[in-house]
């Protein structure tokens, strides 16, 4: 496997990483230990060592599982996970160092570890990113012994520029695929200027990279991908990149034109991410130990050639990009 350097934090992160909503997420499925920890298994003896959780995963069952596997392997495997969307209605004010704080030492519990090397906040509104005395918590938790590094999971890209403000941001999670290309025009070079790791989520675009979908698919009615489309629950840009499912379709369609041969999409697609040096680690979910192995099975890709990366280009603009011109992704 790969490594990427993930920025300030210092760390050599396999590029491609385990990220673990689909382990505990609103996938259509009801969480199951032994799955997840044959998928957490899987990952590191296939070389990763980086593995993103977050605390609202299955109301911390992703957390525990994620502890559980680490602590009884001898490699050195990177924990991230992500604090704030416990908060209740999901609103700034409610976002105080106190409750941050306890979200903190409650994943420290879960995890059952004493030091977490990254903790992100977890897609915080807008207004969160301009009060620094919510980042300058994470500056006295790192005093504290409680953390190595903090982060932030962003939902826009001035999110993320914002974020990039305050020193002690060491990373940013972006959501950024052949459907949302959006940060690798501006964003991903400031970020690399201020030596701020790039973690790539959702980079699959909620499934439809894989090819696998059509018209006529259909998603059990717990999964996001059935309730929200249109952002009922909560942001719409999580859920199928925030694109429009049949103009996605269409776009998937003529990617396949462009790679004839393929026979797992899914790799291909996440190894044009890898193609931009500016990205740390890019962290697909899995829901079985075999979906571990495709993911993995992009690094060994040959580097897609410059004419292949302006098609897909082109297939962005044209199918893609007149849809997402008046959003803020």
């Amino acid at each position: 496997m790969n490594k990427r350097l993930l920025g300030k934090t210092g760390f050599e992160i396999s590029e491609i990483g385990t990220g673990t909503w689909q382990v505990g997420g609103k996938w259509g499925t009801t969480f199951n230990n032994t799955n997840a920890d044959a998928i957490l298994k899987a990952s590191i003896d296939n070389g990763i060592n980086f593995i993103d959780t977050a605390d609202v995963y299955s109301d911390g069952d992703s957390e525990k599982a994620v502890g559980r596997v680490v602590r009884s392997r001898k490699e050195r495997v990177y924990v991230a996970t992500k604090c704030g969307r416990k908060f209740s209605p999901h609103i700034d004010d409610l976002y105080q160092p106190k409750g941050l704080r306890q979200f903190v030492e409650d994943s420290l519990t879960r995890l059952g570890l004493e030091t977490l090397d990254l903790i992100q906040l977890h897609c915080p509104p807008t207004e969160t990113y301009y009060r620094p005395e919510i980042f300058d918590l994470f500056n006295d938790l790192k005093k504290e012994g409680k953390i190595l590094n903090m982060g932030v999971s962003v939902e826009t890209i001035d999110e993320a520029l914002k974020a990039i403000e305050y020193d002690n941001v060491t990373t940013v999670q972006i959501i950024f695929n052949m459907l949302r290309q959006r940060p690798a025009d501006d964003f991903f070079t400031q970020a690399a200027n201020k030596n701020v790791g790039i973690i790539v989520r959702v980079p699959l675009a909620s499934g439809l990279l894989t090819g696998k979908f059509s018209s006529s698919s259909t998603f059990e009615k717990d999964d996001h991908r059935n309730f929200n489309r249109n952002g009922e629950a909560f942001d719409k840009g999580e859920t199928f990149s925030g694109i429009n499912y049949d103009k996605g379709l269409a776009a998937v369609a003529a990617i396949k034109e462009v790679f004839p041969q393929a026979t797992n999409l899914s790799a291909i697609a996440l190894k044009w991410i890898l193609m931009f040096k500016e990205v740390s680690c890019v962290i697909p979910g899995a829901s079985s130990p075999e979906q571990v192995a495709s993911n993995i099975s992009a690094a060994a890709l040959n580097d897609i050639s410059a004419e292949d990366m302006v098609k897909i280009k082109s297939i962005y603009n044209s199918i893609i990009w007149p849809d997402l011109a008046r959003e803020k992704w």
